[in-house]
């Protein structure tokens, strides 16, 4: 069986970077924000669903759902919300299955799945070790307004719609600390790795 780690952050923490330090290692990554994107594609079961619960003005000329229509619902609409959720998530769930089965198939010692809300979702019973890449909060905010480019009220704002980290960290078996450099904080997952006796490449 290959070993699941969950990797999950907060928005601007810096978890696409190690993500990525992941893949450089060669390691199959699962993104769950790429998967609940296709798991609504035309002809996918949730993306019927959808449609039966939200009708066809969500959808764009070529038939696909229009996401930034679908989100300007769901944002101001917490029940509506919590019905896309219910279609999306199980087939989101299904999607990340068949990829951790594909790499216990290639005898892949390691698949990790990053997964933004794995606390939030209670996602942790797909995983065997979850790894929180942590950031404190003025520099969170900080990285966030220069990223998309916001106003501190914005920025504030979607940071308070998520859990915060300084609750996640209680949650997580390891954190990686993501206010210093990449180096720095490559350093530390080289270490979470050999201390999980983990190849690394």
């Amino acid at each position: 069986m290959s070993l699941v780690i969950g990797l999950t952050g907060g928005i601007a923490s810096g978890k696409s970077t190690v993500s990525n330090m992941f893949k450089e290692m060669d390691i199959t990554v699962v993104d769950a924000d790429v998967e609940a994107r296709l798991a609504v594609k035309k002809g996918e079961p949730a993306y019927n669903k959808i449609i039966a619960e939200f009708g066809t003005g969500i959808l764009m000329e070529d038939g696909e759902i229009d996401r930034p229509k679908l989100g300007s619902i769901i944002f101001h609409q917490a029940e509506k919300r919590q019905l896309l959720n219910e279609i999306t998530h199980p087939e989101v769930r299904k999607r990340m299955r068949n990829q951790i089965d594909n790499a216990t198939k290639k005898n892949e010692d390691v698949v990790v799945l990053d997964i933004p809300l794995l606390f939030e979702s209670k996602l942790t019973g797909m995983v065997d070790k979850t790894i929180l890449v942590f950031v404190d909060n003025e520099t969170q905010l900080q990285r966030l307004i220069e990223r998309n480019n916001l106003t501190v009220e914005d920025a504030e704002a979607r940071i308070r719609s998520q859990m915060p980290l300084s609750e996640k960290v209680m949650l997580a078996d390891v954190v990686i600390n993501n206010n210093g450099t990449i180096g720095d904080t490559r350093k530390q997952l080289i270490e979470v790795l050999i201390n999980w006796e983990i190849e690394v490449k």
